[in-house]
């Protein structure tokens, strides 16, 4: 190899080289550069000492495929509330709306009450002074179309419908109503308003002196529609009262706690709340209460919770009312709902409360708790809800009131008078007409053949008026045979007082009275409230 070859290779070998270290230099100084942005980036968050800022911040920069951090906080935010305990939670702004109905008291929509127990919407009461009122619906009519939408027939579920009735208030929705006697449909239009939600669904009398009085949820108004149900049923002679928490969840703190007053005399505990840093906020009655002396029982369940075990802890811990029914839910945390600027909130648990006696009532549980939420399935399966003696608490968590009651913590309030699951006039017979939706069928049927008078009731005594013509159960049977249960007579006589109760019951839902007017009917089937009627010496009005 001559030595103009050899330069000119050394020449190559060196300009490779050359090329090759500025690149290996220039990824240094890149990655330097780059480390060096990094490292500024996470000191940033390291002084802030915050991994989740710190994580997104990273994935938002330098994540190889583009990421919408938003979404992943939709995603992350739930895992991280379940990680605190079972009641602290994320609701997204999507959701807040229709989360808050209940305790807001109040939803945009129509302004009806419906039923869709065969697969035609039926419309059961409308709400009088609402808007469908204004706009020409009345009771018994049938929705065939909202707006454009074919309903009739299509077996929607009910959310779904709800949906296309409700809307923001001052928009409007065109419904198509099939009315008896009508032989076309009609175009009706109606514009969404304001319509309240009532918490307290059901007051009458069931005997001449012991009123009862339903309350489904805790929500802002609870107290108000409470008091002034009290106050008409106290006209008709109440002095003895029935309240009904059962299935109730809870709501404001703060109502619960207006309601004791109203049944407490003065200087008397109702809760306390205490914060991480032990501060204790105490509330007390004021003896201003006006139903101090009415003779009270409450009855509870097991999906009785939070607001509801407040309201039955503070009357059994002062040995003011008898409590009826079952072990109730196990809640014994406050949550505070936080806003964030996009609409969506968390509730946060911010304090345990605590009955008069001290006790806790919040059942077991740890952080991202996966049995937590088969509590109920698992008294089912120990035979909790059938038998009291299969309740077991700790001799720890024990507490006497000082009328000497016995109580525990530890996991909901135990009633005074614990009634078990009744199955005994459950027979086949019974099952058939209800697994076929008969018995809906019927009331439905029955109170269309009676629309004007079902229309007319304004009270119990015309409800039952009614309901006496004739042999209601005996009509029942019939229809139930037209359409393929055949009748099973002994297995009839077994459920007679059920199948009466119901059907009355939900006729009498059917009229202005609704709730009511199925309470006023049903109890006579209820064995926790034929308890609660013992307890005061009372029998049911039929007997």
């Amino acid at each position: 190899m001559d030595q103009q070859s050899k330069h000119s290779i050394s020449s190559s070998v060196l300009i490779t080289i050359a090329l090759l270290v500025g690149i290996v230099v220039g990824l240094i100084i890149s990655y330097n550069y780059s480390q060096a942005r990094l490292f500024r980036l996470t000191e940033n968050f390291q002084m802030r000492n915050n991994k989740i800022d710190m994580a997104l911040a990273l994935i938002d920069r330098y994540y190889v495929d583009s990421v919408e951090t938003d979404s992943l906080v939709e995603q992350l935010l739930p895992d991280l509330m379940w990680y605190l305990d079972p009641h602290s939670i994320y609701i997204p702004a999507s959701e807040l709306t229709a989360l808050n109905e209940p305790l807001d008291g109040e939803f945009d929509g129509i302004g009806v009450t419906f039923n869709m127990a065969t697969d035609t919407i039926v419309v059961l009461n409308v709400i009088p002074q609402g808007p469908s009122q204004k706009a020409g619906i009345q009771n018994g009519d049938r929705i065939i179309r909202i707006n454009d939408s074919l309903v009739a027939g299509q077996q929607l579920p009910i959310d779904e419908v709800m949906k296309m009735l409700r809307g923001k208030r001052g928009t409007k929705v065109t419904l198509s109503i099939q009315r008896q006697h009508a032989s076309e449909l009609l175009p009706i239009t109606v514009t969404r308003d304001k319509i309240p939600m009532k918490s307290v669904n059901a007051a009458c009398m069931l005997t001449p002196d012991v009123g009862f009085l339903r309350i489904t949820s805790f929500s802002q108004h609870t107290y108000d529609e409470m008091t002034a149900a009290l106050a008409e049923l106290k006209k008709r002679g109440m002095t003895k009262l029935i309240l009904d928490l059962r299935g109730n969840s809870g709501g404001y703190l703060g109502q619960s706690i207006l309601m004791a007053n109203e049944f407490l005399p003065a200087e008397r505990l109702i809760v306390y709340t205490e914060d991480r840093d032990g501060n204790r906020m105490e509330e007390y009655s004021d003896g201003r209460g006006r139903y101090r002396d009415v003779e009270l029982a409450v009855l509870i369940d097991e999906q009785s919770a939070s607001s509801s075990e407040i309201f039955a802890g503070a009357l059994q811990d002062n040995d003011r009312a008898t409590i009826v029914g079952r072990r109730s839910f196990g809640k014994g945390l406050v949550q505070q709902q936080i806003p964030f600027p996009d609409g969506s909130a968390i509730r946060l648990t911010t304090a345990r409360y605590y009955t008069p006696t001290g006790r806790s009532i919040q059942k077991p549980y740890t952080g991202a708790d996966e049995e937590y939420d088969y509590d109920l399935y698992n008294r089912y399966l120990h035979n909790e809800l059938f038998s009291a003696d299969s309740i077991r608490f700790d001799d720890s968590l024990r507490y006497v009131t000082p009328g000497g009651r016995i109580v525990y913590g530890g996991g909901g309030i135990m009633p005074d008078e614990f009634v078990p699951l009744d199955t005994t006039a459950v027979s086949d017979y019974y099952l058939d007409v209800a697994g076929q939706n008969l018995i809906y069928s019927y009331a439905m049927d029955y109170s269309d053949r009676h629309r004007k008078a079902i229309n007319a009731v304004r009270d119990i005594k015309d409800l039952n008026a009614l309901l006496d013509r004739g042999d209601l159960l005996a009509d029942f049977v019939a229809f139930a045979d037209r359409h393929g249960v055949a009748p099973i007579p002994d297995q009839i006589r077994q459920s007679e007082t059920l199948l009466r109760a119901i059907l009355r019951g939900l006729i009498g839902r059917n009229t202005p009275l609704e709730e009511s007017g199925f309470y006023a009917n049903y109890y006579v089937a209820d064995p926790t409230i034929l308890r609660a009627l013992a307890v005061f010496g009372e029998q049911a009005a039929a007997d």
